[in-house]
């Protein structure tokens, strides 16, 4: 196996088109496990065979724990691309980055405009040794470059339809 390297630091260039330009696409499929209810006791599963996470209801909401909850797997997400968007502004700037903490955590919550539900999220950046005025500007910059944090500010263009019979989505 080869040697794990950062992406490079060209993913940061900026991209001149009419439409999208899309690098890779992340695919998961959601089953229901004992339960017959994906949040309850499902089997969340990526195309690659990388991801494979048992679904369970968190205590909080009722549910026995032992498993993960989509509030967890979206928090993993948004943290793993600010960490990663942050160190690579960090790398093209010539700012040494050491022992980098990035805590994402994602609150599904009731919604008071129509009473059903809604999501939040809060994300904190320890940067250890950084001068603070710093710090807050590659924090601030990599807001600006994450994805995640662009789709909790503004949205994300979402197609949601039902599947043909048979379809198996590529």
């Amino acid at each position: 196996m080869s040697p794990l390297l950062p992406p490079p630091a060209n993913l940061l260039d900026r991209y001149y088109g009419e439409d999208a330009l899309a690098l890779y696409t992340g695919r998961v499929r959601v089953t229901g496990g004992e339960a017959g209810h994906g949040r309850a006791s499902g089997v969340v599963k990526s195309d690659d065979g990388a991801l494979d996470v048992n679904l369970r209801m968190p205590t909080e909401l009722g549910g026995p724990g032992g498993g993960s909850n989509p509030e967890q797997l979206l928090a993993a997400g948004y943290a793993a691309c600010f960490h990663g968007a942050l160190m690579l502004l960090a790398n093209r700037a010539g700012v040494e980055l050491r022992d980098v903490v990035v805590d994402a955590a994602v609150t599904f919550a009731r919604d008071p405009m129509d009473g059903l539900f809604l999501l939040s999220a809060d994300i904190r950046v320890s940067l250890p040794g950084v001068d603070r005025a710093l710090a807050a500007e590659l924090v601030r910059n990599t807001e600006r470059v994450c994805p995640y944090a662009k789709m909790f500010r503004h949205g994300i263009d979402h197609v949601v339809a039902v599947a043909h019979e048979h379809e198996t989505p590529s």
